[in-house]
């Protein structure tokens, strides 16, 4: 006789960033309603928290450090946060010298605060496993994939390597752009590649950062500095054509360090790279349904855009605030929490969001990824117009940092 299968209230795959936080708001000591949840990978999470895992940093928009705050665990992550003061949006050239400051956003435009927070992914990995680990109501399934999906019936059914099965009436797939639960469930995907590679790295510099995040956007991609704590430190995103993010992952450290030095310019002084490399393919994939019966779609398994915006994880957040307000919801009134009407509110919550941002983040790739005279003249002079007109700026600031418009419990800062 066949083992019977264990029972969760909810079964999460994947624990990048998006799906250890989405395990912390449905079952985190915080939560006002637990719910159990096994939280599933192939990968032991407690390893994501090192530089050689993960070389990236996450711009934490004001509204996702409110939710981080509900959830317990900004406390823990704010030492290594930084704030960001300014932001400068440039347009120009390799070797260009004195590259002009074509639109700011200072503080002020934000009620006096930051909008967003800068993070290196390895301490946010650390202290969502930290919160993991410490609540009684999350079991880790870690150390070998899933590798059967059944979503019919009353219970959806989760298969693992070693036979073990898990059953619960709701799966939430964090498990990546090329999730196997979007793929067992055939829900399609629209979107292409962009041919680019995302280069990330952290660099040392002369002069310190001032807390200033710098957008350039040079004919090959936006190339992003991003400060980071200490004042002489910031993290990269470097956007190059795929040939070419390989010719340069190939470089030399002196190389490697001429070329960085090309796009940095001299605002901050001599520049070198710390730590590890890291390049990863740019796409836009978009799911046309975030929802199935017993499935929800959360973070890349759901889109996956151009990285310039820096919204991923907030992104990924929003769809996490989203579902755990309706499942909690649904469950404290004793109804099946993972019915498809209850996980098409969900969707229907989040998909307009991400569709205006992937196409807000396609559309400014493809203005700036080019060198056109004409096309360059047209967007400088929208560029500084925009800067002349302070309610249009606050505007884009309150969009980037999540606070505008109807939000779910944990975006605002309150528990579910």
């Amino acid at each position: 006789m066949a083992a019977s299968p264990h029972r969760y209230d909810a079964i999460v795959l994947g624990a990048g960033l998006v799906g250890m936080a989405a395990a912390v708001a449905l079952a985190g000591r915080h939560a006002r309603t637990p719910l159990s949840v096994a939280l599933v990978d192939a990968r032991a999470p407690e390893g994501f928290a090192t530089a050689q895992a993960d070389g990236r940093a996450s711009a934490i928009a004001e509204s996702s450090r409110r939710m981080l705050d509900a959830m317990g665990v900004w406390d823990a992550i704010a030492p290594n946060a930084q704030p960001i003061e300014r932001i400068e949006v440039l347009d120009g050239r390799l070797d260009e010298p004195g590259r002009p400051v074509l639109l700011r956003f200072d503080e002020a435009t934000f009620e006096n605060a930051p909008s967003a927070h800068m993070v290196e992914n390895r301490h946010l990995y650390r202290t969502l496993y930290e919160a993991i680990a410490a609540s009684p109501t999350v079991t880790l399934k870690t150390g070998q994939a899933a590798s059967s999906f059944a979503f019919d019936g009353a219970l959806a059914r989760i298969g693992l390597a070693d036979g073990t099965e898990l059953a619960a009436p709701l799966v939430v797939a964090a498990d990546g752009r090329n999730s196997p639960a979007r793929q067992a469930a055939a829900l399609a995907t629209v979107g292409w590649s962009y041919e680019q590679n995302g280069l990330v790295a952290t660099v040392e510099h002369e002069r310190a950062h001032g807390g200033v995040a710098v957008e350039q956007f040079l004919p090959a991609g936006p190339f992003a500095i991003l400060p980071l704590p200490g004042g002489h430190h910031s993290s990269l995103v470097w956007t190059e054509k795929a040939a070419e993010a390989e010719r340069l992952m190939a470089l030399d450290d002196e190389g490697y360090t001429r070329e960085l030095q090309r796009r940095f310019g001299e605002r901050l002084g001599a520049v070198k790279p710390v730590g590890p490399r890291h390049s990863y393919p740019l796409a836009m994939h978009v799911a046309r349904d975030y929802a199935a019966p017993r499935l929800a779609l959360i973070g890349d398994a759901a889109h996956v855009l151009h990285p310039l915006a820096g919204l991923g994880f907030n992104l990924g957040l929003r769809d996490v605030a989203a579902l755990a307000q309706e499942v909690v919801e649904t469950a404290r009134l004793g109804l099946d929490h993972g019915a498809l009407d209850t996980l098409e509110r969900y969707q229907r919550w989040r998909r307009f969001d991400t569709l205006k941002v992937a196409a807000m983040t396609d559309g400014l790739n493809r203005l700036f990824s080019n060198d056109n005279p004409l096309l360059r003249i047209l967007r400088d002079q929208g560029l500084a117009m925009v800067d002349h007109i302070g309610p249009l700026k606050g505007f884009f600031m309150r969009q980037a940092a999540g606070v505008e418009g109807s939000q779910p419990r944990l975006l605002a800062g309150d528990p579910v």
